[in-house]
């Protein structure tokens, strides 16, 4: 990897993505240094990152934050799909479901609150297929619900704009699997690989919409254009069937310092409570496996042959 080009990627990013020369206030909040030689210090980590992942042909998913971050990070996740999606999809953004409008038109909110001044831009989702197919390069996508829902509704009735989540989890899975339809209908008229998604979730009825529109709209297991992804000791009744049955599947594994993922696994507990209900059927099901087991003397027995769990 050259140097220079990474430079000259990095400068372009500065002025493109986040537009930093445009955006300082006069009390030079966005002109300090520490904080312009921190943001070119993680993009080019960033881009070491994705470099390396796309010369061992693995995908980077980058996890989305509170609709207050969230618009710099995708700006930043589309320049690294421009770069680096051009054959075929290594980068993915992150979408989530329980925002109310992320299959409808972009909207600018520009919030005065005291003496400053906020920028709100939801990141749409369907906007986003428009925007890459006219710049020629190929779409990664992780679906979610999303995981901050408490902060989202208290910073909204703090600061005074309208409350950016589905009024329940009936109108996110709603969205879910209107997400979903799009990504059919644009799967189908595009060629083979311009568009990749992973279906994370541990909703068995929205794993079984995901599996049912692939059917119904004919996208094939082999071609690999739609994955499932579950956390590793959630959810397995899902994921080994799928994997069985042909499906690319994903067990995704939190690693890091424990006060840094004991927060992270929170969340992710919040995000699927309505799953964590059902804590007693996972038990029953392992439960009647293990009988199943003992009783056909395959103790050994590994679910994972001839499957596709990742």
């Amino acid at each position: 990897m050259s140097t220079a080009p990474q430079l000259i990627f990095i400068k372009l990013l500065l002025i493109t993505v986040l537009g930093l020369r445009n955006t300082r206030t006069n009390d030079g909040r966005f002109s300090c240094e520490e904080e312009d030689e921190q943001l070119k210090n993680m993009l080019k980590r960033l881009n070491t990152i994705v470099e390396y992942a796309k010369e061992k042909d693995v995908r980077v998913m980058v996890d989305a934050e509170q609709t207050y971050f969230q618009p710099a990070i995708s700006r930043i996740v589309i320049e690294m799909m421009r770069k680096f999606n051009k054959e075929k999809a290594i980068v993915f953004n992150t979408y989530q479901t329980y925002l109310k409008v992320l299959l409808y038109v972009p909207t600018i909110k520009i919030l005065a609150i005291g003496n400053t001044m906020s920028i709100k831009f939801i990141d749409q989702f369907k906007s986003r297929f428009r925007f890459i197919k006219e710049r020629k390069f190929q779409f990664g996508a992780k679906l979610v619900r999303g995981a901050y829902m408490e902060q989202e509704r208290e910073r909204a009735a703090s600061v005074g704009y309208e409350d950016p989540i589905n009024a329940d989890y009936h109108a996110t899975t709603d969205m879910y699997h209107a997400c979903l339809e799009e990504v059919f209908y644009q799967i189908k008229q595009r060629p083979l690989g311009q568009i990749a998604v992973m279906v994370a979730s541990h909703n068995e009825d929205t794993v079984r919409f995901a599996v049912e529109g692939m059917d119904r709209h004919d996208i094939k297991k082999s071609d690999r254009l739609i994955c499932f992804g579950q956390l590793l000791g959630m959810c397995d009744q899902i994921s080994f069937p799928l994997g069985q049955a042909g499906y690319s599947v994903y067990k995704y594994v939190p690693y890091g310092p424990v006060e840094e993922v004991l927060p992270y696994l929170s969340r992710r507990a919040m995000e699927n409570k309505g799953i964590l209900k059902k804590v007693q059927k996972e038990k029953s099901l392992l439960w009647k496996e293990l009988k199943r087991r003992v009783k056909a003397g395959q103790l050994r027995y590994n679910p994972l042959e001839n499957s596709t769990v990742g």
